[in-house]
């Protein structure tokens, strides 16, 4: 069984930064690739960034230049930077796991809120 725990998130204002940690722990030998999907009330989960094992990464065209993705392969965890947040970057935000063996393991969410 593969475990997921998130960390970070919250209330920014617009322009503000917050940074999203996850950390991956229990039956699980190497991650292919991880990362972050969001999602609001009524629409579909949309990727965010992910991250694979040889450092490549993948940004939503929305966030390029503002969310950077990082990851420690040795410890099974990554981090999401959330830089010059906008009101519509609020939303659920869910890490996600993929070890390459045809699951995929999600974290609880964490709430992140654009605001002034």
């Amino acid at each position: 069984q593969v475990h997921l725990v998130e960390s970070g998130g919250g209330l920014a204002q617009p322009g503000g930064s917050l940074r999203l940690s996850c950390a991956a722990s229990g039956s699980i030998f190497s991650i292919n690739h991880m990362g972050w999907y969001r999602q609001v009330p009524g629409k579909q989960r949309e990727l965010v960034a992910r991250i694979f094992k040889s450092g490549y990464t993948t940004m939503a065209e929305f966030v390029k230049g503002r969310f950077a993705i990082s990851r420690d392969n040795a410890k099974n965890t990554a981090s999401l930077q959330l830089n010059n947040l906008k009101p519509e970057d609020t939303a659920v935000y869910y890490c996600y796991v993929d070890p390459g063996l045809g699951a995929t393991y999600w974290g609880q969410g964490t709430q992140v809120t654009v605001s002034s």
